[in-house]
């Protein structure tokens, strides 16, 4: 098993840049293909990008458009998200998930959740 948690949201204006880190607080992610999701009130998860495990493939949700990265080192037991050029639209909660071993863009794949982290874009 493994626990993460989000941190590195905050607030940052339209076109600003942001890092968010994800941190296993329990166990390790090493063997984890780890994603991005994010989730407005009353919608759906949103699917953003996932790495698997030996970094050799990410996939990149239709509506990043090239502005988000993700990445991962795993020595640091670590996932980051480099967003920017944000948008007002991408205020919301940020979750990191991990699923063992294989690449998912699905959100109910995913058995490891962290709490989320607020991201506020203001104008």
């Amino acid at each position: 098993q493994v626990q993460v948690v989000e941190s590195g949201g905050g607030l940052v204006q339209t076109g600003g840049s942001l890092r968010l880190d994800c941190a296993a607080s329990a166990g390790t992610i090493t063997n984890y293909a780890m994603a991005w999701f994010r989730q407005a009130p009353g919608k759906e998860r949103e699917f953003l990008a996932v790495i698997s495990q030996n970094i050799d493939t990410t996939f990149y949700g239709d509506s990043m458009s090239g502005r988000f990265t993700i990445s991962r080192d795993n020595a640091k037991n670590a996932l980051y998200l480099q967003m920017n050029s944000l948008l007002r639209g991408d205020t919301t909660l940020y979750y990191c998930a991990a699923r063992r071993l294989i690449t998912s863009l699905r959100d109910t794949a995913y058995n490891y959740w962290g709490h989320g982290t607020q991201l506020t874009v203001s104008s």
